[in-house]
């Protein structure tokens, strides 16, 4: 790739918006998804008998059980969601730079 046509593509408002866009929903789903595992990792730290509570009074399975599946879950949602959002206006947007570039 020449120094000619990267410098066409970063100066393309789209790729300007891509980054943007991309890079403001990239930090949000990273900040969701760290404040859910720090809470987690704190909660273990400073009140483990919160996680460590039978479900029922005659359960061997604890709260912190179903908190830490909901959390892997979580992780995949969030995935989902950024797969979904990429696959749709993140590829609208590279097409729309790919075209302007070829026919330049």
């Amino acid at each position: 790739m020449t120094q000619e046509l990267v410098d066409k593509i970063k100066n393309n408002p789209d790729y300007q918006e891509l980054v943007k866009k991309r890079t403001s929903f990239s930090i949000k789903l990273s900040i969701a998804m760290l404040v859910v595992y720090f809470t987690f990792i704190l909660t273990i730290a400073f009140n483990p008998s919160a996680l460590g509570t039978p479900i029922s009074s005659d359960s061997v399975t604890t709260v912190g059980i179903p908190v830490g599946i909901a959390i892997i879950i979580f992780a995949f949602v969030l995935t989902g969601i950024y797969t979904k959002r990429a696959n749709g206006e993140f590829d609208d947007l590279s097409n729309k730079i790919k075209q302007a570039v070829k026919e330049d």
